[in-house]
């Protein structure tokens, strides 16, 4: 391994990493951080949270420390790291003795650029090795679980604001994937960070595809599952199921029809979840029937499919969940299903819960999602405070659309008494206020002395709660869950209150629906591959160089033990089945792939591609 400092974050990322160019936000969080400032990064799975804290810790002098929950993400980013050539460690309970002595003193040598460590460890290292090594920086990442608002909240990450206390003048970056307002504000308040500046990435992962099944029973789902698979069969996927019992019967089911799958859930040994988790990664498993245990500490870049088998408790478990596909960027579908059963149960999880009235809410937007007319990726990048004017044409309500009218009337009605109450009102209210109905609450408050009182009295209750949800999944409204519920009025909300825009809204099927009777079929197509940023070719993808890469890169990563896709991913992979270079300079110049790659597996594959072109 090799040791740089750089001072020029361009030449590390190319070097290292083979990116000519960084992602969103990337730069300017790298600059912000290495200049000794904190952070808070708010970017999707696969949106490139890792580089935000690897590069500088590259260009720093010392090491950087980044605290992580699971050990199966430090193994990953510690073993992609190497594999890039660059020095790392992970210092948790699974080291013995002897292992940990030996990292410990690669800290104390300065050799160390990366340390991963646990947040249990961490809290025992503080006042020991942590203060005999040069820090260059603190990275906490999944930050989420340090809030009690957040979805995946740990009691252990509670204590890790003693880190500002300890190391006053190290910059501390914290990194999360899915965390709304509430959330965010708490980070920074538990970790105490100072003067911390908000790196908000987009959230739109445009190479997902977004589909919801509704109603289907279980005989139907699993049809639905094999008809999926036998399209795409080599390409690895996960399950999500809500109950242990579920995924044991859902493996079995795909196993009697010849697929490769195995349960897994926190009722199995440890080393039965850990073989299950080892053979998904290194791409000897290809689907994995899972409950929400399964997927944190999983890096794997090639995952091309995400189902949900029922739906998730809230739509940040259902974003992080679904970003575990296609973290490479290439094209990745996802799937929903959902039924009546489903939210009766989780129903009675939030209430059983210690924090009823934010589960619940949490819940009906979950539910709310499931049952959009609107396009998807706008309900889910509304939800993390994301608006956007436009449809995105890559879930199945834009490719099936349904049929639209000019509601901005009533749209300017609904947000006219959400204004007129200084936003202070429930979804409830403000139908009440719209209809004319002089509930106690309308009456005590003086709402019934609104211009807005009863304009609304010719719609009904029940049309006025789905334009009222249309509004919310668009995002003209929002719903302040730690504010008592109440509805507040987004920026394009005031636009088209104030008549700066139109609003459209989805004609209302008053009709009953069908129940679903026949088998569902799938279309069995799978979407090209492009690659931006790369030269143009006047070639296609030749698949059978394809294979014949994917089978070197396995043969590459048996011999070191590495997980295939840490050797190359899926999207290098296509690039060069693609581009087809014949020398190692234009094999270097693949985006992807780094100087330390480059000389390492270059020869292989160029001779490959000499071979088979």
């Amino acid at each position: 391994m090799e040791i740089f400092i750089f001072m020029n974050i361009q030449e590390a990322l190319k070097r290292y990493f083979g990116y000519d160019s960084f992602r969103q936000n990337q730069e300017e969080i790298i600059r912000h951080v290495t200049a000794g400032h904190d952070a808070l990064v708010l970017m999707p799975t696969g949106g490139g949270k890792s580089i935000c804290y690897q590069i500088p810790a590259l260009t720093l002098p010392g090491t950087a420390v980044i605290i992580s929950p699971l050990i199966s993400l430090m193994k990953d980013q510690v073993e992609t790291l190497r594999a890039n050539g660059i020095e790392a460690e992970a210092l948790n309970s699974s080291n013995n003795s002897d292992q940990a002595l030996l990292i410990r003193r690669k800290c104390m040598s300065g050799c160390m650029k990366i340390l991963y460590i646990s947040p249990e460890r961490v809290l025992s290292e503080i006042d020991y090795l942590l203060k005999l090594i040069k820090i260059s920086l603190f990275a906490v990442d999944e930050a989420h679980c340090i809030s009690q608002w957040g979805h995946d909240f740990r009691p252990e990450y509670t204590q890790l604001g003693v880190l500002r206390e300890k190391f006053p003048d190290t910059p501390i970056m914290a990194l999360t994937a899915t965390a709304d307002k509430i959330t965010r504000h708490d980070i920074i308040e538990q970790l105490h960070l100072k003067n911390a500046r908000e790196f908000i990435s987009s959230f739109d992962r445009p190479n997902l595809s977004l589909s919801v099944k509704r109603g289907y029973k279980a005989a139907e789902k699993i049809h639905f599952i094999l008809n999926f698979i036998k399209a795409r069969p080599i390409d690895p996927g996960i399950i999500y199921c809500l109950s242990r019992n579920t995924t044991e019967k859902v493996a079995e089911e795909l196993r009697k029809k010849g697929i490769n799958a195995a349960p897994y859930h926190a009722g199995l040994s440890t080393t039965e979840r850990s073989n299950t988790q080892e053979a998904f990664k290194n791409d000897q498993l290809t689907v994995v029937c899972a409950t929400i245990a399964f997927g944190m500490g999983i890096d794997k870049s090639n995952v091309r499919w995400v189902i949900h088998y029922n739906m998730p408790k809230s739509i940040e478990s259902f974003y992080q969940e679904i970003g575990r596909a296609g973290r490479d960027g290439a094209p990745a579908d996802t799937i929903l299903f959902y039924s009546l059963a489903d939210i009766v149960q989780l129903t009675e999880f939030a209430r059983q819960s210690g924090q009823q009235d934010v589960n619940m809410g949490k819940l009906r937007r979950m539910q709310e999602y499931a049952e959009s007319s609107v396009c998807r990726r706008r309900i889910l990048l509304n939800y993390f405070s994301e608006q956007t004017d436009h449809d995105c044409s890559n879930c199945d309500v834009c490719k099936n659309p349904p049929k639209h009218f000019d509601g901005t009337r009533l749209v300017q009605m609904a947000l006219s008494a959400v204004k007129r109450t200084d936003e202070q009102i429930r979804i409830a209210t403000v139908i009440e206020i719209l209809r004319g109905m002089p509930s106690p609450t309308v009456t005590r408050k003086g709402y019934n002395q609104l211009k807005t009182f009863g304009v609304g009295k010719d719609v009904t209750t029940n049309d006025w709660q789905d334009y009222l949800l249309q509004m919310l999944q668009m995002g003209f409204i929002e719903i302040a869950y730690n504010e008592g519920n109440k509805v507040k009025i987004t920026d394009i909300g005031n636009d088209v209150l104030y008549g700066r825009k139109d609003a459209r809204l989805c004609v209302i099927d008053h009709s009953v629906k069908e129940t679903h009777k026949s088998k569902p079929r799938l279309r069995l197509e799978i979407p090209s591959i492009t690659i931006p940023g790369l030269p143009p070719t006047t070639g296609i993808e030749d698949p059978k160089l394809f294979e014949a890469l994917r089978q070197l890169r396995l043969t590459c990563a048996n011999e070191e033990g590495f997980p295939p896709y840490i050797i190359f991913s899926d999207k290098v992979l296509h690039a060069l089945a693609t581009i087809k270079p014949t020398t190692l300079e234009q094999f270097g110049n693949i985006s992807g792939i780094g100087e330390h790659k480059k000389e390492k597996y270059g020869p292989r594959f160029v001779a490959l591609i000499q071979k088979i072109n």
